[in-house]
């Protein structure tokens, strides 16, 4: 297996997001994760996305999920976002990975805390960002 992350300009995400995953195969069934992080203000914040979406993605293959479910579950959510909704479509109880949301978000938080992260500044600029796409 093989991960790679990159950070790109935010307006070269795929949909309004500040992370995106997508595995791809190669000869011999080879697993390469490629994620996406949008440029952030601090190279925490862009550690924190990349290995959320690192964690998602390796529980979502553990569970089977498709990417394309997944994929087409995201674009509709934030197609259907209201203004000002500042939710993920992870956390929708109707999300294929829920549930492996939910632990890398829990992962996610706890090393928020170890590297010094405000949480709240954190997600403002996380928020701010996605709702300007």
């Amino acid at each position: 297996m093989k991960i790679i992350i990159e950070t790109i300009p935010h307006q070269d995400q795929r949909y309004p997001t500040v992370g995106d995953w997508q595995w791809t195969y190669g000869l011999r069934d080879e697993h390469t994760l490629k994620i996406r992080v949008s440029k952030l203000s601090d190279w925490r914040y862009e550690a924190l996305v990349a290995l959320h979406e690192a964690i998602e993605a390796i529980l979502g293959l553990n569970a089977g999920v498709s990417e394309l479910e997944l994929d087409h579950f995201d674009i509709q959510y934030e197609h259907q976002r209201e203004p000002g909704d500042t939710s993920e479509p992870g956390d929708d109880p109707l999300c294929p990975i829920h549930r492996q949301h939910r632990i890398a978000t829990a992962i996610e938080t706890l090393l928020a805390i170890e590297l010094g992260v405000d949480w709240q500044a954190y997600e403002d600029e996380i928020h701010n960002l996605s709702n300007h796409s």
